[in-house]
């Protein structure tokens, strides 16, 4: 393998791309891709591409696609619908699996969604649940014989900071609880082994690490083992065993397919099984080493450049995935400043300054071009321009 592969992906001139665990950059081949479904499958061929262009099987095979990045065996995973639906999917089958638990446990550095999706589950079926989100540090100690599910995204959004997959399932597993992985930041960045860790869901999206494009579908895995037993809470046609008998009761599909709701977005579907294209040959931990040694002298400079930085991230490397975080009091404006100069990174409330960091298009010189981007703008202050101080919408 060949890294970094900037060959393949179209990136603006004179940009170096830290931000690619919010957004992936577009890969070469998905813009055409696209047109081509739009104009000759959907233009020429009608409702028939549903047949000829094979529309049916795609959720399919591109979940078989990201399967094998995350460790998981081809059939297990089922693409379609947003991040938020899928952790909403997997959590209510893993209730369902412990009927007469009540505690579900997280913890408070997950990202919002998912506990805005645990919230509403448990005020939908009305029953004495309770949500609990310990500090991260303190998740382990807190699994204990009343707990349903443990529900964690692997890696932090903010520091990234990353659990330790396999000692947290099996912990949870040694207490009879139901694991569930959010591997948004985890797909596409760290080495994940699924089949190995023994989880029994995982959900994620494709837009960052896989560079699927904003709005991606997501995708969701469920254990081999226990599909012919998971109980989709949202029940949509394209679940159903036989989607055109159209019959009045619901009968699941005896594969991870009764995870589908509704209709497949094609076209997006479509950009993300091109821009999977990128991964052909890539070997995940030939990516991870690349990846901690970009983080490593990223960390190293800045500290040594920028002391008004303050690292957020894990300093050792084993616990961090595949961003570094550090905290600034004007991290937002020193962003954005950072961003006129054609470093793209972003900012997370209250005051943190996130930068991604992937081999297939980052190498060595791009950061150590940042880094003196970065030194600039903080030591001369170059973020106090007023043009700086006033927050968009999407930070």
């Amino acid at each position: 393998m060949t890294l970094p592969r900037k060959a393949l992906f179209d990136l603006p001139e004179g940009v170096i791309y830290l931000n690619g665990n919010s957004l992936g950059p577009l890969p070469k081949g998905a813009a055409a891709r696209a047109e081509d479904v739009i104009t000759r499958e959907w233009g020429s061929e009608l409702i028939k591409a549903w047949n000829t262009a094979d529309w049916m099987s795609l959720p399919t095979r591109v979940g078989d696609r990201i399967a094998g990045l995350i460790g998981a065996p081809a059939g297990s995973v089922a693409t379609g619908d947003t991040l938020s639906i899928k952790v909403y999917q997997a959590l209510a089958a893993a209730l369902k699996m412990r009927p007469e638990r009540r505690v579900i446990l997280s913890d408070n550095g997950n990202f919002p969604t998912d506990l805005y999706m645990a919230t509403g589950l448990i005020s939908t079926v009305d029953k004495d649940y309770e949500l609990r989100v310990p500090t991260p540090e303190d998740v382990a100690q807190e699994i204990t014989d009343n707990v349903a599910v443990v529900m964690l995204t692997q890696v932090d959004y903010r520091s990234g900071r990353m659990h330790d997959m396999a000692a947290i399932t099996a912990k949870a597993h040694a207490a009879g609880a139901v694991m569930i992985w959010d591997l948004a930041h985890s797909a596409g960045a760290i080495p994940v082994n699924l089949i190995g860790s023994n989880t029994e869901f995982a959900v994620g999206c494709t837009y960052k690490y896989l560079n699927g494009g904003p709005g991606a579908p997501a995708f969701i895995y469920a254990r081999p083992d226990i599909i012919a037993s998971t109980e989709p809470a949202l029940a949509g046609w394209l679940g159903h065993e036989a989607p055109f008998a159209m019959e009045i009761g619901y009968r699941p599909a005896m594969s991870t397919e009764r995870l589908r709701i509704g209709t497949p977005p094609i076209i997006q579907l479509s950009i993300l099984d091109a821009a999977l294209n990128v991964w052909k040959g890539v070997d995940m931990e030939e990516l991870r080493t690349s990846t901690v040694a970009l983080c490593e002298a990223f960390i190293q400079e800045i500290e040594s450049r920028c002391p008004q930085l303050t690292l957020a991230s894990p300093r050792n490397a084993d616990q961090r995935g595949s961003q570094v975080s550090f905290t600034f009091e004007h991290g937002y404006a020193a962003m954005q400043a950072l961003i006129d100069r054609g470093v793209i990174g972003d900012f997370r409330a209250p005051n943190i300054m996130r930068f991604g960091f992937t081999p297939l298009y980052i190498d060595r010189a791009d950061v150590m071009a940042a880094i003196n981007i970065i030194e600039e703008v903080i030591h001369d202050e170059l973020w106090r321009d007023p043009k700086y101080q006033t927050k968009s919408r999407v930070t």
